[in-house]
């Protein structure tokens, strides 16, 4: 146990949450039972993303108000939590205040950091002006758009599929990679290779479509077993997905990429999910910071030699109990979102605080429809194919933040399971204007948000 900070129990604390994600949410509703804390909960957004799910935004499985909820109402039965939409852009550590883009100053006895994390290029020349990360909502509805406009370009014109308007290239075989590389397998197969009266697009085979994943490793998902990896690349392939491994891209372009062994491919949408790094506000606070440029933190959470001072989830180095660091999963968020109210809360009483201690409850991947791998419990216990499906199906309806959003969700997931078309989503032709093909270098990323045949909802 690490000694707490001196205290009065009775008078009324004040907790800046910076980052409405898992973690800094979580936080919020475990301290939000004290009626003697008031907390203020900062965020760019007025939403909370439930960011396993991206990648089915991006492939039309699920669309933006299945997998985002209003931070207000989610803590409306919460009377002591204030939520502020707005941009922090410095914070001082040592007084515990923030100051945000909007001109506003907020102070707190207690400081939570949960900002989260950003794509890591890794200095690729080229990634971040021409690809597209899968990270956030916005990331997810920018490429879904992306890969209708592919689509639509080349059913009226296929000429375009030789400049590689049916060439995605996804960058990075883990978690992220994987599962949309196995939906992504399903929506082209759906959207293309259907019978000829009902496939969305009559003019373009499913064989003119390439999906090419790319990773600089030896297996796809390297998190799991071996047994789990095979069975991945398996399904991958019957979805169509050519898999490089032991590869690297070395260069993007507006209408290309590059890899390490020089081959050179056309293509317009190239999907980013080849690494995290924490949110740029990590980048000015002059505490130490480790892998990812994430704040290295004590085993209690706090920010070492700060008084009050917690760092979580994605933007915080979390360490296990043999001291190896943990991934970057939203049950880790979770988690230390909860702990670290925990220990603000025994600060406020005097108390000690609790190491950190974090409950393994497994990994999971979704392949595409009907196949998936997990690894259940500290033990690892191994599911496959139709069980590992619907027990992602299940655990993941369960994080979802309401019962609508539940209810909804498997609706949708039981249309796409029993064949359901993904390829009427609506598109902006703004978006398709955008397009480069002379792959000249001018073309950027489209700022302009899709429509969605989808109405957006919050609960």
């Amino acid at each position: 146990m690490t000694q707490s900070n001196e205290q009065n129990p009775n008078s009324v604390k004040r907790v800046l949450i910076v980052g409405g994600g898992f973690a800094g949410l979580n936080c919020a509703r475990k301290l939000a039972a004290n009626p003697n804390v008031r907390i203020t909960l900062l965020d760019k957004n007025n939403y909370q993303q439930f960011q396993p799910l991206l990648y089915q935004v991006a492939t039309a499985i699920l669309g933006p108000g299945n997998i985002a909820f209003n931070l207000r109402g989610t803590l409306r039965s919460h009377p002591n939590v204030d939520v502020k939409m707005t941009e922090v852009v410095s914070i001082d550590l040592n007084t515990r205040t923030v100051d945000t883009a909007e001109g506003q100053h907020y102070e707190g006895d207690f400081l939570v950091l949960a900002a989260g994390s950003q794509a890591n290029f890794f200095g690729t020349p080229g990634a971040d002006e021409h690809s597209y990360p899968l990270y956030s909502l916005h990331d997810a509805e920018r490429l879904r758009s992306r890969i209708l406009a592919m689509l639509e370009s080349a059913d009226r014109d296929p000429s375009l599929v030789a400049k590689g308007a049916l060439n995605f290239v996804i960058v990075g075989a883990g978690a992220t990679g994987t599962e949309m590389a196995g939906a992504f397998g399903d929506m082209l197969q759906s959207s293309l290779k259907r019978g000829t009266r009902d496939k969305a697009y009559k003019n373009l085979a499913v064989d003119r479509g390439q999906i090419l994943l790319v990773d600089g490793g030896h297996a796809v998902l390297s998190t799991f077993s071996p047994k789990a990896q095979t069975y991945a690349a398996k399904m991958l392939e019957e979805r169509g997905v050519q898999i490089r491994l032991g590869t690297r891209v070395k260069e993007v372009g507006s209408g290309h990429v590059v890899l390490s062994d020089g081959t050179r491919i056309s293509t317009h949408t190239v999907i980013w999910a080849g690494g995290l790094k924490a949110a740029s506000l990590s980048d000015n606070l002059g505490v130490k910071t480790g892998h990812g440029g994430r704040i290295d933190v004590e085993a209690d959470l706090t920010v070492p030699g700060l008084t009050g001072v917690y760092a979580l989830g994605d933007f915080a180095n979390i360490a296990d109990k043999d001291g190896r660091p943990l991934p970057q999963l939203a049950s880790v968020a979770e988690q230390s979102g909860k702990w670290s109210a925990r220990n603000i809360l025994s600060d406020i009483a005097g108390k000690p605080r609790d190491p950190f201690h974090y409950f393994d409850k497994g990994i999971m991947a979704m392949i595409g429809r009907n196949s998936a791998v997990a690894e259940v419990g500290e033990h690892r216990h191994e599911l496959q194919g139709a069980i590992a499906f619907a027990a992602w199906l299940g655990v993941h309806a369960a994080l979802l933040s309401s019962t609508r959003a539940k209810i909804e969700a498997f609706l949708e997931w039981a249309w796409d399971y029993f064949g359901g078309a993904r390829g009427d989503a609506v598109l902006d032709r703004a978006e398709e204007l955008q397009i480069n093909w002379n792959d000249d270098g001018e073309e950027r990323i489209s700022a302009v948000s899709p429509a969605s045949s989808q109405t957006d909802k919050t609960s």
